[in-house]
């Protein structure tokens, strides 16, 4: 059974869908998740806290995705970067399946918060002055710091790729997996600024991982 805090961020991000985050109310966010507004503000502070709460659930939330695509068995042939390539192939698409999908996702690894979006008080990484949405500075309003900015979620695309396949790359040659994992990374987050089709993105991964075998 979902915590009270879970429950309210799943009717955010559920009330997020049907209007604006302007026109979100705690009262109407509250009664979706069967809970007293007074729980509410007891787990978040504020609507800057819940709004600073939902968009890190869903990164993180992106990230535990990417996670569990590089876990998986993949399906390219055996050696290096055959295994090994298929498994980043399939964050990628993960990576643009959950852009396309959930728009607090695809605000983070583009940079791009439109009006309609929450967004945590202190401003978007790379950007003066506040967020979005109506968030303010707030006292307290960092302590969920900021969230990840398309810099961040690139960085940690790589380092979770890097932890991931690490043990099946030649150790000698760990710097042409990192500079490919960086490089899928780079590459992953071009698709989702600007859609192509899949088939291209695939090509492209081929490519950066043909390139590290080589030099192997």
């Amino acid at each position: 059974m979902p915590t009270a805090r879970e429950s309210l961020l799943d009717a955010a991000y559920a009330a997020l869908a049907a209007r604006p985050w302007a026109g979100v109310r705690m009262v109407d966010v509250a009664a979706e998740a069967g809970v007293s507004r007074q729980t509410l503000y007891n787990e978040f502070g504020s609507k800057e806290g819940l709004a600073r709460a939902l968009v890190r659930r869903e990164t993180e939330g992106y990230i535990a995705g990417v996670t569990r695509a590089l876990a998986e068995p993949g399906a390219g042939p055996g050696g290096a970067g055959g295994d090994v390539e298929a498994r980043v192939v399939a964050a990628a698409a993960w990576t643009v399946r959950a852009a396309r999908t959930n728009p607090l996702v695809r605000a983070a690894l583009t940079g791009c918060w439109s009006e309609r979006l929450p967004a945590p008080a202190g401003g978007i990484p790379g950007r003066r002055g506040p967020y979005p949405g109506g968030a303010s500075n707030q006292p307290g309003a960092r302590a969920d710091g900021l969230p990840p900015g398309p810099t961040d979620l690139v960085s940690r695309f790589s380092d979770c790729a890097m932890a991931a396949l690490e043990a099946d790359w030649p150790k000698e040659n760990l710097p042409e997996l990192g500079t490919a994992c960086a490089t899928a990374a780079r590459l992953t987050l071009s698709y989702v600024v600007a859609p192509a089709e899949p088939e291209d993105l695939t090509r492209q991964l081929h490519r950066a991982f043909a390139h590290a075998v080589h030099r192997t």
